[in-house]
């Protein structure tokens, strides 16, 4: 703790002396594989590898292609040994096929090192560390998306007027949220960038999110949505943070980034994992471009009863990024499948997640995003539970475009994580899931062997109930169906219920949303949709 407050007030930040001695006893203290290359090794292949050659007659490593270099600061000798380092982490690593991070660190750890030796052993484990429920350094295309896929899923829960503001302005909303790492480790300047690395040495890949969404935070401060008509955005949001000093100091920023309520580690390692395994699912193993797989609504052919495709947009904007990389599919409708709840329940089982949505006969618009498969219902027998996880939330689409999630995602040190030991049905221990190597050694914690799809469930869901001790049953009210009809939220009232003919509905506020009425109190349908992801 004490470590941790020193690094956040950028205690060692005034002696270059003190954080060279602090940055190699930090990184010798981060548990690695067995076997990891340390400096030895590394005045070993460096001889071989370069004897009386010069360094520009070796290409640089086949995972750095595309990737940019930036050099903070470093003279002609300080390049020169920043390409030697990455070549032998090429050679040394071949396992690492995709990693846009790794020339930042490697140059901002140089200036800090007694040697391009010690950085290459201190830089080796950090790409070797095995500690549970971390990682310092994505090293595949996969971990990477999956990295960046969780950023915008944090961005979308924690940034919401910057998240509205860049869904409204960009074509492609996850292709901005890509950049998020080179924010952090390219764009800032020298004198911020180090600061982040300070935390990041003690506190792994969560602090980077951290300090990536009050940055995010901090834009949405100094520009209008005016101003962005017309504008790439990703330019514009790369050029905010090269003069970051112009609008924060890297000491409000830092104050500003531990000020914003992340769940726990695990859960957000929780949240990568299920990133990853959609990214497998749809076939992503290695390097590719973004376009091919990130699939937006498609303007043209999108038709429903209820809203506009780019109403529609909005809506998927909202949704978690490992489905929103699927285009929406038409359930159930009333117009075509008639005013049924039997029918409703057959035409939904079998699809996780969906999206409920509702136009009353008022024409106001409003609805839900439900995490889970209605056929959960079944599992509580006569009486109609409720289930779902915390990734639910309702919205109201017209007159107002608003959202209201779950009340721990603004407020989770309300909800305390719940031992390992009292955990009724636990995630697979970090153990379990790091693959094993043939030598034994198994592998690094950024490459945890992701749960093969035909192998669904074995993973515990992100914002499971069953993760937190909760203050009421009533702040866990998802969803919950039988034959008289459904409802969504609950505690103190129902954001949502429907009558067995889906015909009449009642909205009011529910502690488990935090939610105003999303409509006219008691109402009536006129059209009821229910869209799954292909």
């Amino acid at each position: 703790k004490e470590l941790k407050k020193l690094a956040r007030e950028g205690y060692w930040a005034a002696s270059r002396a003190l954080r060279a001695q602090v940055y190699h006893q930090l990184i010798q203290q981060v548990t690695c594989r067995l076997v990891t290359p340390d400096a030895l090794v590394y005045r070993d292949v460096a001889s071989r590898l370069f004897g009386k050659l010069s360094v520009s007659s070796h290409p640089l490593p086949e995972f750095l292609e595309g990737c940019s270099m930036p050099t903070y600061c470093l003279n002609l000798e300080g390049v020169t040994a920043l390409k030697k380092i990455l070549i032998c982490i090429g050679n040394l690593f071949p396992d690492i096929t995709y990693s846009p991070i790794l020339p930042s660190l490697v140059a901002l750890l140089l200036h800090y090192s007694e040697d391009e030796a010690q950085c290459f052993e201190n830089i080796s484990r950090l790409i070797a560390s095995n500690a549970p429920h971390t990682s310092y350094i994505d090293q595949s295309f996969l971990a990477h998306q999956s990295s960046c896929m969780t950023f915008g899923d944090l961005a979308n829960k924690h940034c919401p007027a910057a998240h509205k503001l860049i869904a409204s302005t960009s074509e492609n909303v996850f292709e901005v949220y890509s950049e998020w790492l080179s924010w952090l480790f390219h764009d800032l300047p020298f004198s911020y960038a180090i600061r982040v690395f300070d935390v990041y040495l003690l506190e792994g890949q969560k602090v980077l999110y951290r300090i990536a969404l009050a940055l995010l935070k901090q834009y949405r401060l100094s520009v209008t949505s005016a101003e962005l008509e017309g504008t790439d955005i990703k330019a514009d949001l790369q050029a905010f943070m090269q003069n970051i000093a112009e609008h924060v100091t890297v000491d409000k920023l830092l104050e500003r980034a531990f000020g914003i309520r992340l769940f726990s580690r695990k859960e957000i390692w929780l949240l990568q994992m299920a990133n990853r395994k959609a990214l497998m699912e749809r076939g992503i193993t290695m390097v590719q471009s973004r376009q091919s797989f990130h699939l937006a609504v498609d303007m043209q052919n999108f038709s429903s009863s209820i809203v506009t495709a780019q109403e529609m947009r909005i809506i998927w904007s909202w949704i978690p990024e490992r489905f929103s990389l699927f285009p929406p599919l038409l359930l159930f409708s009333t117009s075509e499948d008639g005013c049924s709840l039997q029918r409703f329940y057959t035409c939904c089982e079998g699809y996780e997640p969906t999206v409920l949505l509702i136009k009353t006969t008022e024409g106001e618009v409003c609805g839900a995003f439900l995490s889970s498969d209605w056929s959960e219902r079944k599992k509580s027998g006569a009486t109609s539970g409720f289930f779902g996880t915390g990734e639910c939330f309702v919205f109201t689409v017209r007159p107002e475009t608003e959202r209201y999630e779950w009340v721990f995602i603004k407020k989770p040190e309300l909800a305390k994580a719940v031992p390992r030991s009292r955990q009724r049905s636990p995630s697979p221990s970090p153990a379990s899931l790091l693959s094993s190597s043939p030598d034994g050694r198994g592998t690094s914690s950024n490459r945890l062997a992701v749960p093969a799809p035909q192998r669904k469930g074995r993973l515990s869901p992100f914002l499971a109930i069953r993760h937190f001790l909760l203050p009421s049953k009533t702040a866990s009210m998802f969803m919950s169906g039988s034959r008289e009809g459904i409802i969504i939220g609950g505690g103190g009232g129902q954001a949502l219920s429907l009558d067995a003919n889906l015909l009449w509905g009642r909205t009011e506020h529910c502690e488990t949303f935090d939610n105003p009425p999303l409509c006219q109190e008691n109402f009536k349908v006129q059209f009821l949709e229910v869209w799954g992801f292909q």
